[in-house]
């Protein structure tokens, strides 16, 4: 019953988070054509601002929900629940107002004299108004995600994101495409009345939701201590990574302006990466995000019920299923990168970043699904230091390396940090569950995938449908790497039987 639970609520949650990013994918591509590579870099530039006042904002309470929620039905006692949850809306909210008037007060020292472009300013004073709204959310989608309702959050983001596209291709009809500071504010009212619509559905899920828990009429001893003592430590953890990450991605463009390039290819080159390129590949780490999310109730559950064999199955399982998958992913978007490229952004450079950081990809997707473990399993204080480790990290090359290599040294900064990260993240993984991962493990998917790939290809061509930068024959050769990927898998004994009938009688 556990398994099919958790089958289930990752299912849901990564279709519709797949769904979401694709949404949010189409509307990448389509702000890059109407505004430019140099107008997705300067958004950029005000997201990686924004995403510190959403941290303070947040200040570890979705996890602290989580966490707390989880422990409570574990321990049978769910007349805690509401009351859990109204002293984490006040904590939230206290954080979402006080992020808010900071970031809409500072506005101008912060874009003008910080960010070094007056043209954020205004976008910066828009999405200030969002984060309260943001701090309540992240109390909403904590406590979904504890009692594995996860449609009722997933609903609300699907419906948030909706309404941002709509709101915002509406505004840009109205302002002229080389009018960047108006073209960032209409994407930044479109992402406020998102928010607002999407806080509003979520609310009222919640008050439909929390009936079937009994009211608590005897005070919650203990309860502000324990939100603070799982939530603070995330938070000023957090403030410091994301400190460092806002610093980080600030420093990019000045670091290629040092190097000789003006400021608005510099602003291109940080786009098509960052905007373009990065959102491009980590488009399927949905899958894993959602599994990282599920694991965190089930493995809170399982140890504080002190059962170790459940906690090393789940880790090995998922950890093996998981790397299968990556390795697939880096294998299509390596071997089609130039389609791919050429087919959603008409652009040579985005192909040829796609295919340097499709290997990038197996990092990225792995260390998601070891950070969501650790964090099941009540090491996220293990994990944020690691993070702050790599963000740091990460500052030092950008300022040393960017103004003499330019962007080899950016793609340098990005793959080194990623893979610290993970290797830490790894260690400390093995550590507390004894997960095993033998060198088949790797070497086998590896094996399947070349083999996919190159099937693939000679069957195509052989039929007359070699490979091209169109919509149809790219969706051909990824299908039918796919398939070739599965059909190797079950060859080598990667996936078995048993674990197809496992998993076909988990959806009956």
């Amino acid at each position: 019953m556990r398994a099919k639970k958790f089958i289930m609520n990752t299912f849901l949650l990564t279709v519709t988070s797949l769904l979401i990013r694709g949404i949010g994918l189409y509307f990448q591509i389509y702000l890059s054509g109407k505004i430019g590579a140099a107008g997705i870099g300067l958004f950029q530039l005000i997201m990686s601002v924004y995403v510190f006042g959403v941290t303070l904002a947040v200040s570890g309470v979705r996890f602290a929900v989580c966490r707390i929620v989880s422990e409570e039905i574990g321990l049978e006692n769910e007349s805690a629940i509401r009351g859990a949850v109204r002293r984490c809306l006040v904590y939230a909210l206290s954080f979402g107002l006080f992020s808010g008037f900071l970031l809409f007060a500072g506005a101008y020292r912060i874009g003008a004299v910080w960010v070094g472009d007056s043209r954020t300013v205004l976008s910066l004073r828009i999405l200030a108004l969002t984060l309260p709204l943001i701090s309540v959310s992240a109390v909403m989608g904590g406590y979904f995600t504890a009692v594995q309702r996860i449609v009722k959050s997933s609903s609300a983001q699907l419906f948030e994101n909706l309404v941002r596209i709509a709101a915002v291709m509406f505004l840009l009809n109205f302002i002229p495409s080389d009018n960047l500071e108006y073209a960032c504010a209409a994407v930044s009212v479109g992402n406020l009345l998102g928010e607002v619509l999407s806080v509003l559905l979520m609310l009222v899920l919640y008050l439909l939701d929390v009936r079937r828990y009994r009211k608590s009429f005897v005070p919650l001893r203990g309860m502000t201590r324990r939100l603070l003592r799982l939530a603070m430590p995330l938070a000023l953890s957090a403030y410091a990574r994301t400190a460092l990450g806002s610093l980080y991605h600030l420093l990019v463009p000045r670091g290629l302006q040092k190097s000789g390039a003006s400021v608005n290819s510099s602003l291109a080159a940080y786009g098509t990466i960052s905007g373009m390129v990065l959102p491009l590949i980590l488009y399927p780490i949905a899958v894993f995000t959602s599994i990282a999310e599920m694991l965190v109730p089930d493995l809170t559950e399982a140890q504080v019920q002190g059962d170790k064999r459940l906690v090393k199955r789940i880790a090995n399982r998922t950890f093996s299923l998981s790397l299968m998958f990556s390795i697939g992913i880096c294998g299509v978007f390596f071997a089609y990168s130039g389609a791919l490229g050429q087919l959603i952004y008409r652009s040579r450079e985005a192909a040829t970043y796609i295919k340097i950081f499709a290997p990038l990809v197996i990092i990225m997707y792995m260390d998601t699904v070891t950070d969501g473990m650790l964090k099941g399993l009540g090491q996220q204080m293990h994990s944020m230091f690691i993070n702050i480790l790599d963000a740091g990290l990460s500052v030092l090359l950008v300022y040393f390396l960017l103004p003499v290599y330019a962007v080899p040294a950016y793609i340098f900064t990005i793959w080194f940090t990623e893979a610290f990260n993970f290797a830490l993240s790894l260690r400390r993984l093995s550590a507390v569950t004894e997960i095993e991962i033998p060198p088949k493990a790797v070497l086998r998917p590896l094996i399947c995938i070349v083999g996919a790939v190159n099937f693939t290809l000679l069957l195509l061509r052989t039929l007359g449908l070699p490979l091209a930068s169109e919509p149809l024959s790219l969706t051909l050769h990824i299908l039918s790497t796919g398939i070739f990927y599965y059909m190797l898998l079950r060859a080598f004994s990667c996936v078995t039987k048993t674990d197809i009938k496992a998993l076909v009688s988990l959806f009956k």
